[in-house]
C-alpha cells in the first residue's frame, strides 16, 4: 500500500482528494493535515510515502514545511499543489526539496498515476508546466546562463540522461530509450547529482528545463 498524507488549508480540497485517491485499490490516505506544522508532526507519526503538500497555507506555510521535513531521517516524496497564480513558490518549493508539483485541478484519473510515480521514487513534473515555470522566474536569464554553464561539465552521454530526466522519465523509461540497464541509468543519476550541486532528480530534471534541454529530439530516438 502507498500511504499518503494530505496538506491543505481547505478542508474541501482534502475531502476531494481523499475521495479520488481512496478509490484505488494500492493507495491509503493515512491522514491530512490544514497547515505546515501539523504537517511535519503527521510525517513523524505516519511516516507516509507521499505528501501531497499546499504551499500558501497561514501559519507555516508548505515551503517551510518542505524545508522542514527534507531535514528528517526518513524522508516521503512531497508533491508540491499549486493552482499555478504563484508560479514563484512552486520553485522555491524544488529548490527546498519537493519531489515535483501537481497543479490542483490534474484529473482524476490521472492524480493516482502521478501519486504512484512518486511513490517510486520518480519526479512528478509535468514539462509543460515547468517550461512556463523556468520561464516565469525573475531570475529566468541568470539561471538558464548557470544551468548552460553546469551542463557544459557533463559528458554526451550524461547530457542525454539529463535530457530524459528532464521530460520525467523513470530510470527504467530512460534506460529503454538510451539501451542501458537501468543499473547503469542510476549511477549516471547519482554522478550528476554530484556534478551539477543538486539534491534530487527534480532538481536535476528542472536544471535540464532551464539549460533548454528538453526542447531537444529525443536522444535515441
Amino acid at each position: 500500500m502507498i500511504s499518503v498524507l494530505l496538506v491543505d488549508d481547505e478542508p474541501m480540497v482534502c475531502a476531494h482528494l481523499r475521495t479520488i485517491l481512496g478509490a484505488a485499490d494500492d493507495i491509503e490516505v493515512v491522514d491530512e493535515a490544514h497547515d505546515g506544522a501539523a504537517a511535519v508532526e503527521a510525517v513523524i507519526r505516519h511516516r507516509p510515502d507521499v505528501v501531497l503538500m499546499d504551499l500558501r497555507m497561514p501559519g507555516v506555510d508548505g515551503l517551510a514545511a518542505i524545508e522542514r521535513i527534507n531535514t528528517l531521517a526518513e524522508r516521503p516524496a512531497v508533491v508540491a499543489l499549486t493552482t499555478f497564480d504563484a508560479d514563484h513558490y512552486v520553485m522555491r518549493a524544488l529548490r527546498a526539496g519537493a519531489s515535483g508539483f501537481l497543479v490542483k485541478s490534474t484529473p482524476p484519473e490521472d492524480l493516482v498515476g502521478l501519486v504512484r510515480v512518486a511513490a517510486d521514487g520518480h519526479t512528478v513534473l509535468s514539462p509543460d508546466a515547468a517550461r512556463r515555470l523556468v520561464g516565469a522566474s525573475a531570475g529566468a536569464h541568470a539561471a538558464r546562463d548557470r544551468a548552460k554553464d553546469l551542463v557544459a561539465r557533463l559528458t554526451e552521454r550524461e547530457v542525454e540522461v539529463l535530457t530524459c530526466l528532464g521530460e520525467g522519465m523513470s530510470n527504467a523509461g530512460i534506460g529503454r530509450r538510451l539501451h542501458l540497464s537501468e543499473a547503469t541509468v542510476k549511477g549516471y543519476v547519482s554522478r550528476m547529482l554530484d556534478k551539477l550541486g543538486c539534491e534530487n532528480r527534480t532538481q536535476v530534471g528542472l536544471l535540464a528545463h532551464e539549460a533548454g534541454l528538453t526542447g531537444r529530439s529525443a536522444p535515441g530516438a
